[in-house]
């Protein structure tokens, strides 16, 4: 499955530049506003996952952050980012992963998805997910997940999705996530079609 995904990815970002896939956003204005409401230091550790070629790690390198790490299944995707950022690249850690076999090589503050988590329909892929951001995450740390809403779109890139609303989400991720904020957003894609998202900003408590 795994590898049946990175293919899937792959060849999105080959057959497409990265303002013309339909998750585009030219500024992540609802992800760094609950990244901000966190209130974490600007050099604490931050994990972008299924950032793929967003603009979220210019942004937050623009606003001071210097231990970023973005985490996709497509080197293509990533690659489009290194190029987009140059030199800066430098300063950003690179991990080519399926999150559900992702292995953190050190912990971090903030885990941000508004990628991944939705595409996740298995039972047994969410739970895989849900125990390696428990390993990756400090003890009290953040959690800002943003997925598709219970009005949302029903696919995305040709894949079936699962959609939210906070409750969901809070319910799904189990014990140990304290629920801080929630937002809604409609996200107006390169095409012209209006996604309907939810994003929340969750505590995360080991104990």
């Amino acid at each position: 499955m795994s590898e049946e995904r990175q293919r899937h990815w792959d060849g999105v970002y080959k057959q497409k530049e990265s303002r013309e896939v339909s998750w585009y956003q030219e500024y992540p204005d609802l992800s760094l506003q609950l990244i901000e409401q966190s209130a974490i230091a600007r050099d604490e550790s931050i994990i972008d996952v299924g950032g793929g070629a967003s603009v979220l790690v210019d942004n937050l390198l623009q606003k001071g952050f210097s231990q970023l790490a973005v985490l996709d299944i497509s080197a293509a995707a990533l690659e489009c980012a290194k190029r987009r950022l140059a030199g800066r690249a430098e300063q950003v850690e690179w991990l080519v992963s399926d999150v559900t076999r992702f292995v953190p090589q050190h912990p971090f503050v903030l885990w941000h998805d508004r990628a991944v988590f939705h595409f996740l329909t298995g039972e047994r892929d969410r739970q895989r997910y849900i125990e390696i951001l428990k390993t990756s995450l400090v003890d009290n740390g953040y959690l800002v997940l943003a997925t598709f809403a219970p009005d949302g779109p029903q696919m995305c890139s040709g894949l079936p999705v699962e959609r939210y609303d906070a409750d969901k989400m809070r319910a799904v991720l189990g014990p140990g996530f304290t629920l801080l904020d929630s937002r809604r957003e409609a996200h107006t894609t390169p095409s012209g079609m209006v996604q309907r998202f939810t994003y929340a900003l969750f505590r995360y408590h080991s104990s």
